[in-house]
Parts: structure tokens; C-alpha cells; sequence
């Protein structure tokens, strides 16, 4: 009995002090009122940064524990209290919003002022031992009902604690506010999914293009440090890594949207403002998704560019280049354009020739896994190495325009686009003619260097007719183009008539189709024939042994057919054939000329002439 009048004592206790406290509250506010209504004297001075303000002791103790210690000092002044507050979250604006409350002055609390409101309520001691329902109290029970049971008011709520740091850590509003970011947006992510969509994506292996979710925009407000915990948690919650992408691209859009980075001069910033955009992209390259194709070669392409105009770390440059080498073949000639932000050159030639390299070394050992994620490994599919050849190409016709551009790194990028990355040598071709036509002053020995790049058998006939017209070529480079055209032609000659006759209907059809073709071989042997001659009086007049071997070569054959009668008209191909023979000084084979006191040329590489 004497337990149960004890028990019904100890929870009567706390009800008569809660319900003393109200009282108090109720009276004080009626006080206050009073103060305000009677134009009461103000007997305490508050210092708080550059402002003064003029209130009274009452209302400001009874409800501030803080304020209430600092008036209990004692001091020699008895009328007039002066106190200095210091380092007050949201500064005067906080004061007089916890100053208000103080006073019974009524305010409403919303999303955007709760956050000071709970660092200022913190700060001053604004808790239940000084008055019931104090601003602690309120604060907590509008962020727990209100502010963070949606996603875009917990946001806000977070961007306003950014300004409240360290304040804001300390009632650990900011670990709060991420955590139910976090908790609600891997729900609406789990809502939002459809099973059938799943079904579909697990039955064919293919990955859908990832959504940009609605609350996705309110993300980006946040500040680099604050925005990276909100993916961090997001991830430790179950947040499907590969959907990151669009949230990193849509921030990092909106965070450097002010920088020239497709200009060819970097232009002067606030050395504060580049070092805050530096850390910015370095962190967001840190956050980009693992999987292979999370993030287009554009988007890549973009930052990379940026990171090269605000001079980020090594490790942040080489990560950007190895992702864009693994979707190489997605990638269009604009990514590559990267400029080099100097006035030497205008690309930047050295970062496309270590995406180059990283894309060959992928492709060279295709059982190699690239990334590794915490789920799978993703390797490098071999299906595009046609793509990229003829991207280079044109990155090397693009790039081969600037006059400055050093022929060693034309012929050093050049050399890295793999062979059987190239149909024909097209394309390289017309880079090799714009960079002669553009670097005029180069000599024979450079000419030759920057025309060895390409396999002149390889070469269209389009291309052939243009080369050996071409003079920019030096003549070795034309004489090899014309000999690999006539032996083309030798053997389509030598296909056709394989085939010729037969008895059978499609016999004599494919005879009529062969009688035409060598016809119109011969209309051009007949031309092929007239740009040898006149590379053969070219190449008298500007070369002396050449001369000397046709000269010795003439006189040796002259008894012999003075001596026999003369012989039925020989045909083209024998004539170019044996007319090359007379200047195989120039080309690929290795037969001993008819000089013999001359010393037998070294085998030559693949595509050199020299």
C-alpha cells in the first residue's frame, strides 16, 4: 500500500511542476505584453556584432538560459545591464527572431527560418528547465511533423544549415536532414520502378536509359561537401549506383556552367572562385558511377575539358581520359576537339593521344576487365575499332590545319591508329594532304616522314587518281601510288579473264561484263600510262643516278635490238611494267637493279617508299 501511494506520488510530481511551469510561461507572456503595451524603460543593453539592442532582463531570462547566466555575473552597474554575445548562429537576424519569441511576439515558423531557429534556440539555452513549450520544443516538433517528411523541404531545411555550420552539427540537424533525404528518396525509387520494367531489363541484359527524378533539381543547390554525404547515404540506403549519373551531370552542369571551357584562351577568374570549382570538379569526378556507359562521352568530354582549364590534380585528369578510352567508340569528333588552352597549339593533341593509347591497350587484350564495381565487372567490347579509326582520321584532318602543330606529334598520333582499324587509307590520305598544304615549308625528308603513315595500296582509286596529281606528295610517295594502282589493275585484268568463256548462259553474261571491264581498264592504263612519263621526265630532270641508270639501261639493250628485227607492239602492261623496273629505286621490290656498282636498297617498312 505504502509502494502504491509512493508511485501515484512520483507521477503527481512532474504533472504539478509541468503545470507550474505553464503558469509561469502564461504569466510571463502576460508580462511581456505588458512591457510593450506601457513603453517600460529598458534596463539591458545586448551587443551582438555591430548592432545594440535596448530590451528588458525579464522576458530574456525567463525563457534563455544563456542570457540568464551571463545577467547573473556580478557587476558595479545595478540599473543598466550590458552583455556582448558572440558568435550567435544567423547572427543579429537569429537574435531577434529567439528575442520575439522571448517577448510572446508571435512569428511562424516555416522551412526556411527553422533551421536558425533551432541553432539560435540551441545556442541560447532556450530548453523546458527555463520555460514549458520553449523554442527547442517547437523547433524539433515542426522539423519531426513538417519539415522532414518530404524530400524538397528536408532539402531546403539542409541548404539553409549549410550557412549554420558548425551550429548546425552540433544539434546534428544536417546528419538528420540527410538521412531522411536519403530514406525518401530510395523509396520513391523503389515506388517509381515497375516490375515489368524490371523483367524486361533482367531478360534481355539491356540497361535502360536512367530517368531524371523530380526532386533531382533540388539537389544541386546544395553545397560539393553536403552533396556528396547526400549520395553517400543514398547508396548506403540501397540507391542504385548506375542512377547516380544523371544526378552528378545535372550538378556538375549547373556548378561550371559558368566556365569558357570551349574557348581557346582561358580567361582570367577569382583565384577563390577557381580553387572552390576546382575542388567542385575534382569531387565530382570522385562520384561518377563505376559502370561502363553511366555517362555519356559528351558529358565526359566536358569535364574533362574543364579539368584541364582549372589545372586539377593528375589523378582526376588520367581518370576522366581512361573512362572516355573505354566508350571511344561512341564518342563523336567534337568531344575530341579539346582545346589546349595556349598559344602554342590550338588542340590539345597529348590528352586525345593518351585516350588513344588507353583504347588500344583495352582493345589489344580483350579478356582484360576494365572497372570493377562491387556487383560486376564490365569489359571492353571489341565491336568498334572501325568507328574509332575513322575518328581519328578525322581528328587528324581537324587537328592538322594548325600551322603550329608539331610534326612529330602528327606523325606520333598518326602511327597509334591501329591497322585494322582502317578500311582504306582514305582518310588518312586527305589529313596527310591537309597538313602539307597547311605546313608549306616542310623538306623531302619531313614530306616523306608525314607520308609514310599511310598504305598506298590501300588507297581508293578516287584517291589515287588525286594522288598522282597531287604535288604537295613528294615523288616517291606518287610513283609508289601509281605502281600500287597498276598492279590493281594487273590483277583485276588477270581476275577477268580467269572467267572469260564458257559455254553456260551466265558464262557468256559474266564474258560480256568482263569484255567491258577490261575495257575500261585499258582507257585507264592509257592514262596511268601518260602520268608515268611525265613522272619519268619530272624525275630526270630533278634526280642525276636516276639518269645514269636509264642511260646505262639504254645502252646496254641497243646492239641487241639493232640486232634483231623489230617486235610486234607490246602491250601496256608489259610497257609500265618493265618502265617501273627501270625505276625500282622507288619502290617496294626487291629486285637488284641493272646497275651493278650500285649498292641494293634496304627493305623498306610496310608504307615507306624511301
Amino acid at each position: 500500500m505504502a509502494t502504491a501511494f509512493a508511485d501515484e506520488e512520483s507521477i503527481a510530481v512532474p504533472a504539478i511542476i509541468s503545470k507550474k511551469k505553464q503558469l509561469l510561461s502564461s504569466s510571463l507572456k502576460r508580462t511581456s505584453e505588458w512591457i510593450l503595451s506601457q513603453d517600460i524603460p529598458s534596463d539591458l543593453t545586448v551587443h551582438v556584432g555591430d548592432a545594440t539592442l535596448n530590451l528588458h532582463k525579464l522576458p530574456l531570462i525567463s525563457k534563455s538560459g544563456y542570457i540568464h547566466k551571463l545577467i547573473s555575473k556580478p557587476t558595479t552597474d545595478s540599473k543598466i545591464k550590458t552583455i556582448d554575445i558572440k558568435s550567435i548562429p544567423g547572427g543579429i537576424e537569429g537574435f531577434e527572431f529567439a528575442s520575439k519569441f522571448c517577448y510572446g511576439v508571435d512569428f511562424e515558423i516555416t522551412i526556411e527560418n527553422v533551421a536558425l531557429l533551432r541553432c539560435v534556440a540551441e545556442f541560447l539555452e532556450m530548453t523546458e528547465e527555463y520555460a514549458a513549450d520553449n523554442l527547442i520544443t517547437r523547433t524539433e516538433f515542426f522539423l519531426q511533423e513538417v519539415a522532414l517528411t518530404q524530400i524538397t523541404s528536408a532539402i531546403t531545411v539542409l541548404h539553409k544549415s549549410e550557412t549554420l555550420l558548425p551550429a548546425a552539427e552540433r544539434v546534428k540537424l544536417i546528419s538528420r536532414c540527410i538521412d531522411s533525404i536519403a530514406y525518401m528518396t530510395c523509396k520513391d525509387q523503389q515506388l517509381s520502378r515497375s516490375p515489368l520494367n524490371d523483367a524486361n531489363r533482367n531478360s534481355s541484359g539491356f540497361n535502360p536509359k536512367p530517368i531524371v527524378d523530380w526532386w533531382a533539381d533540388e539537389l544541386t543547390v546544395l553545397r560539393i561537401d553536403i552533396f556528396q554525404r547526400v549520395l553517400v547515404a543514398m547508396k548506403a540506403r540501397g540507391f542504385k549506383e548506375q542512377a547516380f549519373g544523371p544526378l552528378v551531370m545535372l550538378y556538375a552542369q549547373k556548378s561550371l556552367r559558368s566556365l569558357d571551357i570551349y574557348g581557346r584562351a582561358k580567361k582570367k577568374i577569382d583565384p577563390k572562385q577557381e580553387h572552390e570549382k576546382r575542388i567542385i570538379l575534382e569531387t565530382i569526378v570522385s562520384l561518377l558511377p563505376r559502370e561502363r556507359n553511366s555517362m555519356s562521352v559528351s558529358f565526359l568530354s566536358m569535364l574533362l575539358r574543364a579539368s584541364i582549364y582549372l589545372d586539377t590534380t593528375v589523378a582526376c585528369r588520367l581518370d576522366l581520359e581512361k573512362r572516355m578510352a573505354l566508350q571511344l567508340g561512341q564518342a563523336v569528333l567534337d568531344d575530341l576537339l579539346i582545346p589546349s588552352f595556349s598559344e602554342d597549339e590550338v588542340f590539345d593533341v597529348d590528352t586525345v593521344k593518351r585516350i588513344l593509347t588507353n583504347y588500344i591497350e583495352h582493345e589489344g587484350d580483350g579478356s582484360r576487365l576494365d572497372y570493377a564495381t562491387d556487383d560486376d565487372l564490365i569489359s571492353l567490347p571489341p565491336t568498334d575499332a572501325a568507328q574509332v579509326g575513322r575518328l581519328m582520321e578525322s581528328y587528324l584532318a581537324e587537328i592538322a590545319t594548325d600551322p603550329n602543330l608539331n610534326i612529330e606529334k602528327f606523325i606520333g598520333l598518326g602511327e597509334l591508329v591501329p591497322e585494322q582499324a582502317r578500311f582504306n587509307e582514305d582518310g588518312m590520305y586527305r589529313a596527310i594532304d591537309i597538313y602539307l598544304k597547311a605546313h608549306p615549308t616542310l623538306g623531302d625528308v619531313d614530306r616523306k616522314r608525314v607520308c609514310r603513315l599511310m598504305d598506298c595500296q590501300k588507297l581508293s582509286r578516287e584517291a589515287c587518281a588525286h594522288a598522282a596529281q597531287n604535288d604537295r606528295l613528294p615523288a616517291q610517295t606518287v610513283v609508289q601510288v601509281l605502281y600500287s594502282e597498276q598492279q590493281r589493275l594487273r590483277d583485276s585484268s588477270m581476275y577477268s579473264a580467269s572467267f572469260m568463256g564458257g559455254d553456260s548462259p551466265s558464262g557468256a553474261r559474266y564474258q560480256s561484263q568482263s569484255t567491258n571491264e577490261v575495257s575500261r581498264l585499258q582507257r585507264e592504263n592509257d592514262e596511268l600510262k601518260m602520268e608515268l612519263f611525265k613522272m619519268k621526265m619530272k624525275m630526270k630532270e630533278s634526280s642525276g643516278p636516276l639518269v645514269y641508270r636509264e642511260t646505262q639501261a639504254s645502252s646496254t639493250n641497243a646492239p641487241r635490238s639493232a640486232d634483231k628485227p623489230p617486235l610486234p607492239k607490246k602491250s601496256f602492261i608489259n610497257s609500265v611494267s618493265k618502265t617501273l623496273g627501270k625505276i625500282n629505286l622507288f619502290l617496294r621490290s626487291d629486285s637488284v637493279g641493272t646497275t651493278k656498282t650500285r649498292a641494293k636498297p634496304p627493305k623498306d617498312r610496310r608504307h615507306s617508299i624511301s
